[in-house]
């Protein structure tokens, strides 16, 4: 545990005693005798402000004599209730007079020595502790639900006034373990899961079981384990191992319905990057599992609406067993896949409706020959199918759509958005139009592809000049923070003498949220630092849009509204940086406040969790101040003597439950 940062205010303390004795010394004015041989004080400012103070104390007394008066007379009229009231109305009626008259004092304090603080936020009941807003999932009969039975929870926003309270970690929670541990390893107490759940042997959530941790390295996550059935896709795609996915332009991939996340931590190891989504589950949860482990999720349907990615985003789609019915409204959730699979990008669909037993059923041959002949209209190629598992390459030529006998039809402009924010399922096939339109084979491979070019620059509108002082600027940032936050981390050991102080671990941290990614250079320069660090680059709804450039750098990324709850579960991330965020939402007419924002940081940031804040200095000391209702730990650090930024380092402290 590092040592606490300093809160408070950053200035505003009591002036020097110099300062304090001649503004003391003033108050008395040297009085000149006047013809008459009367005194009379000389007309200045200093006598004006006597005057002044005068007339206030005299104020504050009269203010006081009201006080005691009303005092008595509610003592006075208290006694007489008594008699009249019985011994319970009694004791609750003095507890509560107790209580105001503490209040009232406090306040009447705080008057007196002219501070202004705002009041420290309450912590939120025990039905918050896995609080996801946006799904109305607060309910006293949540453990009476049923884990075996899916319920699909729509997304949908209402503010919440109410929820003004910091949400407290399960009892017994630990800090998870470091990279890459904590990928196969987390504390069973740090997630809801039921005894149901550890036993239900679903093909995608198998674990073992110890006393205090879960462990994921069980091989018999698939069939023949993770990397048995990775190995089979990459030589059903044509290539010698996972390890050449890279070198076929395989670099991002979404995973439907994930389970634990063991697919994506395999693959993380191969230098891919999968995105998890998984429907909101009120315990047992998919995405909350996978994000305790450190691997990239959230919260996320085909239910009804288009996920909050933009078109031609990732090289790879899977579903293993997502309980995702294919067939159905008119194969809409596969005209969903095709949206977001990129020209040449594979669809890995694994389920026991593929086997050859299963297909003796004429029900499941009819919807077998449905998708069959559906990923066909999509001008899909089935390459392979091995038992359960079928995978389809998208096509890599234009001319194949307009020489199609059927099929659902190109979207037109209206319907043609490139990046939808949750807007309604489209039957239509997306970015036909766009000059994003390239396929994964003639992409630049990774790590390559992060460094974008001047004419792939030209696609989303920017000038190199400004990508590569962006790139710049933000290698010199990230090699500010880790200096800044070496210190801190180690603070509790202390160096011999001698001894150099320790440098930051390459995995200090497993994960970042950037609430503004701009150009995901963030991103971008922890990777050339050798940090072990996945990031979520967020994009504001009501900002610049450079999320398909983000995805085209092969990094993952959302579209989100900030004045929205962000759709993972508390304690998710270990790092929520914020660059110019505060000033994007300021120019909004205020949409939300201050406060609403740094509530959700607070939600979904872990227990002893940094918060970097960099923005104008006005921004940055206002929300300092807001700080303070979080209890967080704060530092407001200049950035430069020429700049009119400031950088605000925070801390969450690790609050624990009374037992």
């Amino acid at each position: 545990m590092s040592r606490p940062l300093y809160r408070g205010f950053s200035s505003g303390g009591r002036g020097s005693g110099g300062a304090g004795l001649d503004s003391f010394d003033m108050s008395y004015q040297t009085k000149e005798i006047g013809e008459n041989g009367f005194g009379y004080e000389l007309m200045n400012p200093a006598g004006t402000n006597r005057a002044r103070q005068n007339l206030i104390f005299t104020i504050l007394k009269l203010g006081l004599v009201v006080f005691i008066v009303v005092a008595l007379s509610g003592s006075l009229y208290w006694a007489i209730s008594i008699s009249t009231s019985s011994p319970s109305s009694i004791y609750h009626g003095y507890r509560r007079l107790q209580e105001q008259v503490v209040s009232d004092l406090m306040e009447i304090g705080e008057l007196s020595l002219g501070i202004s603080r705002l009041k420290e936020l309450e912590f939120c009941p025990p039905e918050y502790e896995n609080y996801a807003p946006c799904y109305n999932n607060v309910s006293e009969n949540f453990d009476l639900a049923d884990p075996l039975v899916p319920i699909e929870y729509e997304r949908k926003c209402v503010p919440d006034t109410e929820m003004h309270c910091l949400i407290l970690p399960p009892r017994n929670y630990r800090i998870p373990l470091r990279w890459p541990s904590g990928r196969d390893f987390i504390w069973k107490e740090n997630v809801k899961i039921t005894g149901q759940e550890f036993s239900s042997g679903s093909l995608t959530k198998r674990m073992m079981v110890e006393e205090e941790q879960i462990s994921f390295r069980s091989g018999s996550l698939m069939v023949d384990g993770v990397e048995d059935y990775t190995h089979q896709i990459a030589e059903m795609i044509g290539l010698r191992n996972e390890s050449n996915f890279i070198e076929a332009g395989v670099r991002t991939v979404l995973d439907i319905g994930c389970g634990f996340g063991s697919f994506g931590a395999h693959l993380f190891s191969k230098q891919l990057l999968t995105m998890c989504i998984a429907t909101y589950e009120v315990s047992g949860s998919q995405v909350q599992l996978t994000l305790e482990r450190g691997i990239p999720a959230m919260i996320g349907s085909f239910s009804s609406r288009q996920l909050p990615y933009p078109y031609l985003s990732f090289d790879m789609l899977h579903c293993a067993r997502c309980g995702i019915e294919w067939e159905k409204n008119n194969g809409i959730f596969l005209v969903e896949v095709d949206r977001l699979l990129r020209p040449g990008g594979y669809f890995v669909w694994t389920s026991q409706i593929n086997t050859h037993r299963s297909l003796r059923d004429k029900e499941n041959q009819k919807k077998w020959s449905i998708i069959h002949e559906f990923a066909e209209s999509l001008c899909w190629d089935m390459l392979s199918q091995q038992e359960e598992t079928i995978v389809w390459k998208k096509t890599s030529r234009r001319k194949c759509y307009s020489s199609r006998k059927a099929g659902p039809a190109i979207c037109g402009r209206s319907l043609d958005v490139e990046s939808p924010y949750y807007q309604p399922l489209n039957p239509c096939i997306a970015g036909m139009r766009s000059p994003r339109w390239i396929p994964i084979e003639h992409r630049t491979p990774w790590p390559s592809r992060a460094r974008l070019n001047s004419t792939e620059l030209d696609i989303y509108g920017v000038h190199s000049e400004d990508f590569a002082e962006d790139a710049a600027s933000w290698s010199s940032a990230v090699h500010s923070y880790w200096s800044l936050l070496s210190p801190l981390i180690f603070s509790d050991h202390p160096k011999r003498p001698g001894d150099e102080d320790p440098s930051p671990p390459f995995n200090m941290l497993r994960n970042v949220l950037d609430m503004n990614a701009h150009f995901g250079g963030f991103n971008a320069a922890l990777l050339d630092a050798g940090k072990s660090v996945w990031v979520m680059n967020v994009v504001p709804a009501n900002g610049p849009n450079y999320l398909p450039l983000i995805f085209d750098r092969g990094f993952i990324g959302v579209q989100h509204d900030w004045c929205e709850a962000f759709p993972a579960y508390p304690r998710t991330y270990d790092m929520v940086h914020a660059e110019g965020l505060l000033s994007l939402e300021t120019h909004q007419k205020h949409r939300c406040s201050i406060l609403d924002i740094f509530l959700e940081i607070d939600r979904i940031l872990r227990p002893e969790g940094w918060v970097m804040i960099r923005d104008t200095a006005h921004l940055a000391e206002t929300a300092r101040t807001v700080i303070t209702q979080l209890r967080w730990d704060a530092r407001l650090m200049e950035l430069d003597s020429s700049s009119d930024e400031k950088l605000l380092v925070c801390q969450k402290p690790f609050f624990r439950k009374q037992q």
